[in-house]
C-alpha cells in the first residue's frame, strides 16, 4: 500500500499540477483561502501562475495549443474554437451555442470544421485522428465553455498531445519544419465548413514523469524520458496494457464495475480484458452483465447522457434534483429539457413535498407527472443519503425514473441499483486515485421496469468517446481500489472522529481528545452521522466504510481560513485522490451563488476534505495542527469581541 508522510513541506506551489509533475493531472494547487478567492475573481497572481486545473474548468495546455493552431490554420480573424471529439459532439455544442444564445436576444453564429490528422507514412502503428472544431466569435467562447463545463464531453489532453506529436508541434505551438505544413484533412460533409482564435500562446505542456522531489522545472526536463520510452516501461513492467489493447481495458473496466470478474486483482490484469476470461454472476445486483455498464470521458458526461437518455426514452417532463448537488448535474438538468423541481436539502420532509408536486403534476399531465428523479448518494459536500426505497415505491407508482450518483459512496461500501434505474459514477475520483485520468460510468438496472426501452435507446444512440489512451491509464489506476477504499474508508472515519468528538455537535456524553471546550468546529458532515439510516440501509454490510469524503464547517469564517490555511497537506478541486486533497469547497463551487448556498445549508465557510492513504497517526497529527490553529483564532476573535463588549459598555455609562 502506498503510505506517505502528511507535512508541510508537501504543500505545492500556487498553480502547480496536482498530483506534482504529471502531466496529465486532474488538480491545481491552491494552497491558501486567499489563492481560491484569486482564482475565482480572476487575479492576475493566480491566473498566470496555473499550468492544470480541473480538467472540465481549465482546459489543459496541450488543448489550449492544438486549438491555437486550429483557429490559426481554420479560422477567420476575431473567431475561437472549441475542439470536440465526434462530429455528434460538435453538433450538440453547437445546438446549445445557437439555443442559449437565441433565448439571450441573439444567436450566435457557429461553424463546424471536420480536421482528420494522419502521422507520416512510414508510422503504421498510429491511427489518424479525428477532430471536430466549432468556431464562433471570440467573445462567445464563454457560452462554448458553459457547453464544455456542464456536459463533460470534453476533448481528452491525451489525444491532444497525440495529435500534436503528429503534426510534429514544437515547444512554441509551431510545427516544426520537417513536418508538412498542412496535414492531411479529409473533406467535410454540408453540414461542415473549411474556412479559413486563446488569445495568447499557451505555455508548453507539463512534463509527462516526475523528477526529483523539490526540483525546478528547468532542472527535471534534463531527466525527462521521451513519450515512446515512457509507454515502453510502462508496459514492459506490466503497470498498463499495451496502447493498442484499449479495447480490451474498456471491456475489463466494464466488468469490473459491473462486478462480474471472478479474480480481479492486480497480478490478473493481464486477463480481466480478454475475451476467455471466466466471468461469473455479478456483485451488484442480479443480472448485470458488462453489457449493461457504459463508459463515459468524464463522470459528468455520464450525468449528462443519463439525462439524454431519460428525455430521448420517455415523455417529456419535468425532472426533481433531489438534495443539494454538485453544481453541475443541478445546471444540466435546467438548461437541456423542461427545467427541473429543486428539493436542495434532500432530507425526509423534502420527499413529503414530492409527493405533493407530483400529486399536483398528475393532475394536469396525461403522462408521468415528473421525467426522472436526480440524487447523489450520498450528496456533495452534505454527505446527506436519500431514503432511496421510499424514492423506489413513488417511482413505481408515478412511472418515473430514478438516477443515483453513486460517486461517493461507490459500490464497494454501498450498493444502490437495486433502488434505481440508471446507477452513474465518476471513475475520475476514488475507483482512479491517481488523479491523472478522467473517465465515467452508466449502468442499467436489468431489473427496471425501463430497462428494455432504455436499453434500446442506449443501443441506438450510445456513442464511445472515451479516448483509448485514457482508458488504458484507467484500467492500470482501478486494479486495486477495491483495497484503496478500504483503507481510505478506515483513515476517513478516524480523522471525522477526532474532529467531531472536538466540534460543537459532538454529544456531551462523547469523549474529547482534549480538555478544552470545542470553540472552533461546528458540525462534522460525513454520512456515519448524516441521515445515518438511510446510509446503512444500502451499506454492504459491517465491512463496508463511509466513503473518503467529509465537510467542516466552523464558528467563525476566520476560523475557516485559518484551520485550511494550516492544514498540511494538497489543496485543490476534486477527490477521492489517494492523497489527501482539501478545498473551500463552496467558494469554488458557488463564489457567484455564496447567499444562495448558503441558504441550502451549504455555509460560505465550509472545507471539503478527501481523505487520502497517509498514514493514519500522521493525518491525525495534521488534522491536530489545522484545528489548533482555528482554535486560536477563533479565542483571539472572542477576546476582541469581549474588549469591544468594554469599550461600548464604558462609552454607555459615560453618556449615562
Amino acid at each position: 500500500m502506498t503510505t506517505t508522510t502528511v507535512t508541510q513541506t508537501e504543500q505545492q506551489p500556487l498553480g502547480a499540477a496536482l498530483p506534482p509533475f504529471t502531466a496529465h493531472a486532474i488538480s491545481v494547487s491552491l494552497p491558501t483561502w486567499g489563492d481560491n478567492v484569486g482564482y475565482e475573481e480572476g487575479e492576475k497572481r493566480v491566473v498566470d501562475a496555473m499550468v492544470s486545473g480541473y480538467p472540465r474548468f481549465f482546459i489543459h495546455l496541450s488543448i489550449q495549443k492544438l486549438a491555437k493552431i486550429c483557429e490559426q490554420k481554420f479560422g477567420v480573424p476575431g473567431e475561437a474554437c472549441l475542439l470536440c471529439p465526434t462530429r455528434r459532439v460538435a453538433e450538440l455544442c453547437r445546438e446549445f451555442m445557437r439555443d442559449r444564445s437565441t433565448k439571450a436576444g441573439s444567436p450566435v453564429p457557429v461553424r463546424l470544421v471536420q480536421f482528420t490528422i494522419c502521422p507520416e507514412e512510414d508510422d503504421v502503428s498510429s491511427p489518424c485522428v479525428e477532430l471536430h472544431i466549432v468556431l464562433f466569435p471570440k467573445d462567445s467562447f464563454p457560452l462554448a465553455k458553459q457547453f464544455w463545463q456542464h456536459t463533460g464531453l470534453c476533448v481528452s489532453s491525451r489525444l491532444a498531445e497525440r495529435c500534436l506529436v503528429m503534426m510534429k508541434v514544437d515547444g512554441s505551438g509551431s510545427p516544426s519544419p520537417k513536418s508538412p505544413t498542412v496535414p492531411f484533412m479529409k473533406p467535410g460533409n454540408r453540414h461542415y465548413s473549411a474556412a479559413k482564435g486563446f488569445n495568447k500562446s499557451p505555455p508548453a505542456s507539463p512534463p509527462a514523469t516526475q523528477p526529483r522531489f523539490n526540483a525546478n522545472v528547468s532542472e527535471s526536463s534534463n531527466e525527462l524520458l521521451s513519450k515512446d520510452h515512457i509507454n515502453y516501461v510502462e508496459e514492459r513492467y506490466g503497470r498498463n496494457m499495451p496502447l493498442e489493447s484499449a479495447a480490451a481495458a474498456k471491456r475489463a473496466l466494464r466488468r469490473r464495475i459491473a462486478g462480474v470478474l471472478v479474480r480481479d486483482t492486480p497480478s490478473d490484469w493481464s486477463t480481466a480484458g480478454g475475451q476467455d476470461i471466466e466471468l461469473g454472476p455479478s456483485t451488484r445486483a442480479e443480472g448485470v452483465t458488462e453489457n449493461d455498464v457504459f463508459l463515459y470521458s468524464t463522470g459528468m458526461s455520464a450525468i449528462w447522457s443519463a439525462h439524454q437518455l431519460a428525455l430521448g426514452a420517455r415523455p417529456a417532463a419535468k425532472s426533481v434534483c433531489f438534495g443539494f448537488p454538485y453544481t453541475d448535474t443541478l445546471k444540466i438538468l435546467e438548461k437541456w429539457g423542461p427545467g427541473c423541481h429543486f428539493l436542495g436539502r434532500g432530507l425526509d420532509e423534502d420527499i413529503d413535498e414530492l409527493e405533493a408536486i407530483l400529486e399536483r403534476e398528475s393532475k394536469t399531465s396525461s403522462g408521468p407527472p415528473v421525467l426522472s428523479l436526480f440524487t447523489e448518494f450520498p450528496s456533495n459536500p452534505l454527505l446527506r443519503s436519500a431514503d432511496l426505497p421510499r424514492l423506489r415505491a413513488l417511482a413505481d407508482k408515478h412511472d418515473f425514473l430514478i438516477v443515483v450518483d453513486e460517486t461517493l459512496g461507490n459500490f464497494v461500501n454501498v450498493e444502490v441499483l437495486p433502488y434505481a434505474d440508471i446507477v452513474v459514477s465518476s471513475l475520475s475520483k476514488v475507483f482512479s486515485g491517481d488523479a491523472n485520468v478522467m473517465g465515467g460510468s452508466l449502468v442499467l438496472n436489468p431489473n427496471g421496469r425501463h430497462y428494455a426501452a432504455l436499453k434500446v435507446h442506449m443501443a441506438a444512440t450510445y456513442e464511445d468517446s472515451y479516448y483509448g489512451e485514457d482508458a488504458v491509464f484507467m484500467e492500470r489506476n482501478s486494479r486495486d481500489f477495491r483495497r484503496r477504499i478500504h483503507a481510505i474508508d478506515a483513515n476517513a472515519l478516524a480523522v471525522c472522529e477526532f474532529l467531531r468528538a472536538r466540534s460543537l455537535s459532538a454529544s456531551p456524553s462523547s469523549p474529547s481528545s482534549s480538555p478544552s471546550k470545542p470553540i472552533a468546529v461546528k458540525e462534522v458532515f460525513y454520512p456515519r452521522w448524516e441521515t445515518a439510516a438511510h446510509y446503512d440501509r444500502c451499506r454492504l454490510g459491517a465491512g463496508a466504510g463511509y466513503g473518503g469524503l467529509f465537510s467542516l464547517t466552523f464558528t467563525s469564517l476566520g476560523a475557516s481560513r485559518a484551520f485550511f490555511d494550516a492544514l498540511p497537506c494538497m489543496k485543490g478541486p476534486s477527490l477521492g485522490t489517494n492523497f489527501t486533497l482539501a478545498c473551500p469547497y463552496t467558494i469554488l463551487a458557488h463564489y457567484a451563488e455564496l447567499d444562495w448556498a448558503a441558504g441550502w445549508g451549504v455555509e460560505t465557510g465550509l472545507v471539503r476534505v478527501s481523505v487520502g492513504l497517509e498514514e493514519r497517526e500522521a493525518l491525525l497529527r495534521g488534522f491536530g495542527v489545522a484545528l489548533e490553529a482555528a482554535e486560536a483564532v477563533v479565542r483571539k476573535e472572542q477576546g476582541e469581541a469581549k474588549e469591544q463588549e468594554k469599550v461600548e459598555e464604558a462609552e454607555a455609562e459615560a453618556e449615562a
